[in-house]
Formats: C-alpha cells, sequence, structure tokens
C-alpha cells in the first residue's frame, strides 16, 4: 500500500541530530490555514475534492480556527500562551496519510520547525484508522471529532488515539433496544463498503441476536458493483422484513438512494445511522416512498457562534468572482448569505461541528494541565487521558480508558413534506450516563411519521406470536425469529416459549395463558337438581305426615289397631327421618355434615327396616297363635316388639360409632375425576365402615322379604303381608340398583343417585304398607268395622 511507503518516508523524517536538520521526502503542500503560536496543534481534513469544496469538512475547520480563536481570548485558560494551528487538506485516503506526514513533519514561516503537539481529525473512521498506524509510533495524539468506528476503541491497536464523537458501539446498543422497543424482530441490513460501517453493522448483528432480533439479510452496496444493487433491489422487493437499517456512510447513502428512485421501494421503515440521518438535503420529491418516516440516532444540536466566510465558499455561493475573469460577475461582498441553504451556511444549530469544539478545548486543557511541567517532550497523550472539563455551551467532556467520551444521541424522524422538502424532528434522547432504564426515552406528545405512511408502528416479525396454548419450537433451519408453533397438552398453559403445567386446583383459562382456579363442583340447593331432589324430601315428608294424621284419627278403628299401631306410628316417624336425611346430602360438604349424612342415613334405615321386619314377625306370630295351644302372641307383645327395634337399631348405631372413631368420612377434593374441575365430596374414611353399614341394611332388607314372602298367604284381613313383601321387594329392587350406579356416577350425580335411592325406597314402603289402608280409612270406611273384619276372616279360614 501507498500509506506504507509514507510511513517509512516519516520514519526517515523523523531521524534527526544535534547538527542535522531533515526535510520532508515526497509530495508538500497539503496545509491550508495557518497561524503560529507559542503552542501548536494541527488539523487534517477533506476541504476539497475532485469537483468542489466539501461545504462539511470546511465548516469543520472553520469551527477548529474559530474555537483557537475563542482559546486564546481566554484569559484563564493557557495564560500568557497563545495556541496556533495549522489546518491541512487532502482529497482522497492517500493525500489525507501525505498531509498526516507534513502535519508531523511542517516548518514554519521562518523555516524552523515547531512541532506540532497533537493532531484534530480525520472525519472518516478509515483514514482515522491509517493515520493513527503512523501516529502512535511516535505517540502523537489524535483526538477526532466524527470517527465513530467502535474498532478504533481498541486501546492496544490505537494507543494514542482519543475522540469526542460517541463510539458506534453506543449507537448500535441504541439502535438494537429501539427496535426492541417497537418489537421489530424480523429486520434487513444494508451497508456501505469501508471500516466505519462494515464495524457497525458486524457489531450491529452480534448485539441484535443477544437481545433476540433476527437479521433476514445483510447486504452490501458497492458504488461500482451493478450486481450489488440488483441484489438490494430484488431484497428489498421479496423481504418479508419490514424494517431496514442503513447503516452506511453518507457518500455511499447518497450514490444509493439515487440509484433506488426509480425502483420504487415502498412500504419499508428505514432506520439510519448518524452519519447520514441528519443530512436532509439529501431529501427529494422522488425519495419521499423510500425516506418518508425514516428513524435514526444522531449526534445532539447545540449552538456555536460561527465565524465569517472565506473567499472560496463565498465565490461558490454566488457564482462570482473577486478577480476578474471571463466566465463570472464580480463579487460585491453585500450579496445576501440567507438566499443560500447550504451545509455551511447552516448556524443555527451544530450536530459535528459541536465535537470539532469540543476536541480543540480537550487539547487545549491537556496543554494548559501540563504548563508548569512542560520540557519540551511530547506529555500531552498521558494529560489527555486525564482530561475532565465542561465547556461554554455545558457539555462534559472526558476520556475513558479506551480514548472514549460519553455518548449521547438525539432521536429523529423524517417527515417529508409534498415539495421534497424534509423537516428532521427529535423525538427522543438517548444517554448512556444515566441508569439503563432512563438511557433510552421518547419525548410526550411527539407526532412519529412511520415508513410508508402508515398510521401505526411498523410490524416487522418472521413469525407472530405463538397463539395461546401453544408453545414455541426452535426451528433448526431458519433464524431463532422463524420459529414454529405446537399445542400445549392439556391442563397447560404457555408463555410463549414452553408448555407450563398449572398446579393440581388450578385449570388454563379460555386463552390458555394463566390459571385460574377450577371450579368446585358440588350438589347444591342453589342448581336446579339439588332444589328439586330438596322439593321431592319435602313432599314426601309432608305426605307421610299427612298418612300419621290420618292413622292419628283413626287410631281407635280396626285397621289401624290389627296392625300395631305402635309400630306402624314408629314406622311412620322413621321414613320422614329417612327422607329428611336426605337433605344432609345437598349442600357444601363439611367435616360435621359427611359424618351426619352417613350415620343418619344408616341409623334411620336400621329402625324403618326394624319396624317392618317387627310387623313381618308380628303377622307369623298372630297366625301360628290361631293354631290350638300356641300362645306365640304372648311372647312377642309390645314390650318383645320394642326390645327387638331398638336391638336390630342399636346394632346399626354401634357400628356408626366404631366408623366416626376410626376412620371417619371427611370432606374431600376430588381432583381425579374430572381436569377441568375439582369435585367437593365426602370421603368415606373407612370403606368397611361404609359398606358395613350399608351390608347390615341389606341384611336386615333381606330377612324381612324372606319372612314376608312366606308369610304372603296367610290369612289376613288386610294381606298387610303381601303389602311389606312388594314393598321390600322393591326396597331390595332399589338399592341393588343403586351400588352399580354409585360407584359409577360422577361429580355430584353420586350424591343425586344415592338422594334417589334413598327417597325412593323410603317412598316405596310408604306407599306399599300404608296407602293402602288410608284409602279403606277414607274411601271404604264400611271396610274398617269389626264386624266386616270378622266376616271377612271367617270367610278366609273356611
Amino acid at each position: 500500500m501507498g500509506w506504507i511507503t509514507l510511513i517509512f518516508f516519516t520514519l526517515l523524517a523523523q531521524i534527526r541530530s544535534e547538527n542535522q536538520s531533515c526535510t520532508l521526502i515526497g509530495q508538500t503542500g497539503f496545509m491550508e490555514f495557518s497561524k503560529e503560536g507559542d503552542l501548536m496543534i494541527g488539523g487534517v481534513f477533506s476541504i476539497s475534492s475532485t469537483r468542489k469544496l466539501n461545504d462539511r469538512e470546511l465548516k469543520f475547520a472553520r469551527t477548529m480556527i474559530f474555537t483557537v480563536e475563542e482559546i486564546n481570548r481566554d484569559a484563564s485558560l493557557l495564560p500568557g500562551l497563545t495556541l496556533g494551528y495549522r489546518l491541512f487538506n487532502g482529497c482522497g485516503s492517500e493525500n489525507l496519510l501525505r498531509a498526516t506526514v507534513e502535519a508531523m513533519n511542517g516548518k514554519d514561516s521562518d523555516g524552523c520547525n515547531k512541532k506540532l503537539l497533537a493532531l484534530i481529525g480525520h472525519s472518516s473512521s478509515g483514514v482515522s484508522n491509517d493515520m493513527n498506524y503512523m501516529l502512535s509510533l511516535f505517540s502523537f495524539p489524535q483526538v477526532s471529532h466524527l470517527s465513530t468506528c467502535s474498532c478504533l476503541s481498541e486501546n492496544r491497536l490505537y494507543p494514542t488515539f482519543f475522540r469526542t464523537v460517541p463510539s458506534d458501539r453506543f449507537q448500535i446498543h441504541g439502535l438494537v433496544q429501539l427496535m426492541k422497543y417497537f418489537d421489530w424482530r424480523w429486520v434487513g441490513v444494508i451497508y456501505s463498503i469501508g471500516l466505519y460501517s462494515e464495524s457497525g453493522t458486524a457489531e450491529f448483528v452480534k448485539e441484535a441476536s443477544k437481545e433476540g432480533i433476527c437479521v433476514e439479510y445483510v447486504l452490501p452496496f458497492r458504488k461500482t458493483s451493478s450486481k450489488s444493487l440488483e441484489l438490494i433491489v430484488e431484497t428489498l422487493k421479496v423481504s418479508t422484513s419490514k424494517v431496514v437499517l442503513l447503516f452506511s456512510s453518507l457518500f455511499y447513502t447518497k450514490s444509493l438512494l439515487q440509484k433506488l428512485e426509480p425502483h420504487n421501494i415502498t412500504g419499508k421503515q428505514w432506520i439510519g445511522s448518524e452519519s447520514w440521518i441528519t443530512q436532509s438535503e439529501m431529501a427529494s420529491d422522488q425519495r419521499k416512498s423510500i425516506l418518508q418516516g425514516a428513524i435514526g440516532f444522531a449526534l445532539p444540536r447545540t449552538s456555536i457562534p460561527n465565524s465569517t466566510m472565506v473567499k472560496a465558499i463565498w465565490e461558490e455561493f454566488f457564482d462570482c468572482s473577486f478577480s476578474p475573469t471571463n466566465t463570472s460577475t464580480m463579487c460585491t461582498g453585500a450579496e445576501d448569505l440567507q438566499t443560500v441553504s447550504a451545509a455551511y451556511t447552516d448556524v443555527t444549530f451544530f450536530r459535528e461541528e459541536n465535537y470539532v469544539y469540543k476536541a480543540v478545548y480537550s487539547l487545549a486543557h491537556a496543554l494548559h494541565s501540563l504548563l508548569k511541567c512542560y520540557n519540551g517532550s511530547n506529555p500531552v497523550l498521558e494529560h489527555l487521558k486525564l482530561v475532565n472539563f465542561t465547556t461554554k455551551n455545558g457539555a462534559k467532556v472526558a476520556f475513558d480508558e479506551n480514548g472514549d467520551s460519553g455518548a449521547q444521541y438525539d432521536l429523529v424522524n423524517w417527515q417529508i413534506k409534498e415539495d421534497g422538502s424534509v423537516t428532521v424532528v427529535n423525538i427522543g434522547h438517548y444517554d448512556n450516563s444515566l441508569s439503563k432504564e432512563e438511557q433510552f426515552r421518547f419525548k410526550k406528545d411527539t407526532n412519529i411519521v412511520w415508513g410508508g405512511n402508515m398510521n401505526q408502528v411498523p410490524r416487522s416479525v418472521c413469525r407472530e406470536p405463538c397463539p395461546p396454548g401453544t408453545r414455541k419450537a426452535i426451528n433448526k433451519n431458519r433464524p431463532i425469529c422463524c420459529f414454529d408453533c405446537f399445542e400445549c397438552p392439556e391442563g397447560t398453559i404457555s408463555n410463549q416459549t414452553k408448555c407450563l403445567m398449572c398446579p393440581p386446583e388450578l385449570w388454563p383459562n379460555e386463552k390458555r395463558d394463566a390459571c385460574i382456579p377450577k371450579p368446585i363442583e358440588y350438589l347444591s340447593y342453589e342448581e336446579i337438581m339439588g332444589a328439586i331432589l330438596a322439593a321431592v324430601c319435602i313432599v314426601c315428608v309432608f305426605f307421610a305426615l299427612l298418612i300419621s294424621i290420618i292413622f292419628i284419627t283413626h287410631k281407635e278403628t280396626p285397621i289401624v289397631r290389627a296392625n300395631n299401631s305402635e309400630l306402624s306410628f314408629l314406622l311412620l316417624f322413621s321414613l320422614k327421618l329417612c327422607f329428611l336425611c336426605s337433605l344432609t346430602f345437598i349442600g357444601r360438604p363439611t367435616e360435621w355434615s359427611c359424618m351426619l349424612r352417613h350415620t343418619a342415613f344408616g341409623i334411620t334405615f336400621v329402625l324403618c327396616i326394624s319396624c317392618v321386619l317387627g310387623k313381618t314377625i308380628l303377622v307369623l306370630i298372630a297366625f301360628k297363635s290361631t293354631l290350638p295351644g300356641n300362645n306365640a302372641s304372648k311372647r312377642f307383645g309390645p314390650i318383645q316388639q320394642r326390645i327387638c327395634v331398638l336391638t336390630f337399631t342399636l346394632i346399626q348405631i354401634l357400628i356408626c360409632i366404631l366408623w366416626l372413631t376410626l376412620n371417619p368420612p371427611f370432606p374431600y377434593k376430588n381432583m381425579k375425576h374430572y381436569k377441568e374441575k375439582i369435585i367437593l365430596e365426602c370421603a368415606l374414611g373407612s370403606p368397611v365402615g361404609f359398606w358395613a353399614v350399608l351390608g347390615y341394611i341389606a341384611i336386615l332388607a333381606i330377612l324381612c322379604f324372606i319372612l314376608a314372602f312366606l308369610a304372603r298367604k296367610l290369612p289376613d284381613s288386610f294381606n298387610e303381608a303381601k303389602l311389606i313383601t312388594f314393598s321390600m321387594l322393591i326396597f331390595c329392587a332399589v338399592w341393588m340398583t343403586f351400588v352399580p350406579a354409585y360407584v359409577s356416577s360422577p361429580g355430584k350425580f353420586t350424591v343425586a343417585v344415592e338422594i334417589f335411592a334413598i327417597l325412593s325406597s323410603s317412598f316405596g314402603l310408604l306407599v306399599c304398607i300404608f296407602v293402602p289402608k288410608c284409602y279403606i280409612i277414607i274411601f271404604r270406611p264400611e271396610q274398617n268395622s269389626k264386624k266386616f273384619m270378622m266376616a271377612r276372616k271367617q270367610t278366609k279360614t273356611f
């Protein structure tokens, strides 16, 4: 490379002895502006190009001149000394390197070499990189105002490099956070060839992947390659990402936008790097479809007073000449600068120029700090590392161990008018000196224009988030943002990355994004089934009470007395208790209700069956008592009947006491039968106790049925044995059906089946035993007489 040769010449030029002065080998004459002073600093800029002056670079140079003059007027900074400058101009990288060599080895007007102490420049990261290879060999400080490449932060490679402009690593962090804020997870990147954009793009891709942002494509733009442009155009038209990051230098951006104009690129949200996002002169009516709504981070605006224009730029602005020529008019000096719109004349606010201002002041403060120990060498490098001051416009300047300064950016938005003019609107701010939560913030009540003139934030994702109830699965053949969605198993919720099982007492909601308490099911009075069963229970009790009233009213009649009125009334009482005990099965199960419902059911039914059994035994004994010499009726009188009923009932009470003492029933949340709800039921505690209670009832019922069946044809005035046989047949049939139904019925239906069995079996006894007698009492009173009973008995006997 040519600049390697320049380094060699520089090394030769730096070799001196006491009696020998050396001159620079190679091209000279790059110095553009100069002013002598006690302390000299230099600057390297690209003021001229192959065609015209570079307004932007000239503005940087004039800013440096103005700042030096301002420092010299400040008695508190560098007192008793003046600051001088030499500003060098080069066109192209090679000439800029030659200008750097001249800056390090130039002579003053007296031919004496007054060594420069430090150098300001350059704007380009690539040029600054090449310059530093030379400058670092001699520990020569370089303070750049616009070289932002994060690669220059490597202190080992660039030990003498400082910059007042933020490193691109801060801008890249801000860009990633911006995309994360708007949930832009699927983006494209276009970059230009050069150290600044290539390094920045690589850093962006790396940081974006850490935040879950995927890059659909990364395309380089080469001015001289038509294939690169064709690839960019085709990709922009077919890509699914709506957000495009254009990380490019200003020079390449202008060229790319000009070439994109005829290709009708629309519907994209462009994100720009700080190198071009504030250059509103690039806007035009033809580029409105491309750049409308562009967003990016820009160097903060600030105000710096500007000096007068130089003669050359004046002549270019007004197309005139201060020297007589045949091709242009004479300049009068009275031309109005307000009629000119160019980068140089825009002095309302400064962005990049402020960093030139900071750079010069940084060197001045470093020189000021070493005034008392200046020994003819160049200790500016060490003192630059200690610089910490605030400029007159309030900006704080300090360098870290890598030569970087703090980062502040404005978040700007392009709003293009119908005529193609653009307003760069400040919509937010980024400051890395603040806490992580406060670094990035938007201005309130700021109208943002979005790309493609959309009225809402563009949506840019490769795959929409997985719907509720599904989980995200990474596809190894595609970027992480282009995931697949798979349905989660039943009973789980999804947080888009995995399926989570709900706790036992919780169940997914309809959206399957949260666990909610399972509904608790039990037979309650509020629901229709519970209310109907309770109503049937009350009707049965009322019906039994009505029969009791009829029997009490006619207790002295033959039909009531003939069937043992005491057992009949006791049976009616027990049937009422059977009906009422079914109410304990309705309602929310509690510890006491669970114990009460089973014991009340077992005891009342045994009492009921004992009464029926007593009546059955009484029928058999009554028949035997009619035989000659048999006095069985005397041995089974009222006392024996009571003892019989009490004995049978006490046995059941004893079983229940043992059950409740050893392992009683208790309320239990059944979460196994149904996955989506909880069945609140009464657990049996001891299954042996439960089946012992039922088994004892079954034994009595079967015994009663056998005895009644045997006595069904015995002489009896009202065929009570037949009625008992039929009632017990119904009773046994109901409870034989109950067992499989009870075992197989789910949830509250289990309780409903049990209540139905209680009501139907009790009602069967009530109807079969008492309704025929009530019918005779009410509708056939003539049959309810002693004469009729005796006549019927004699008829059956013979």
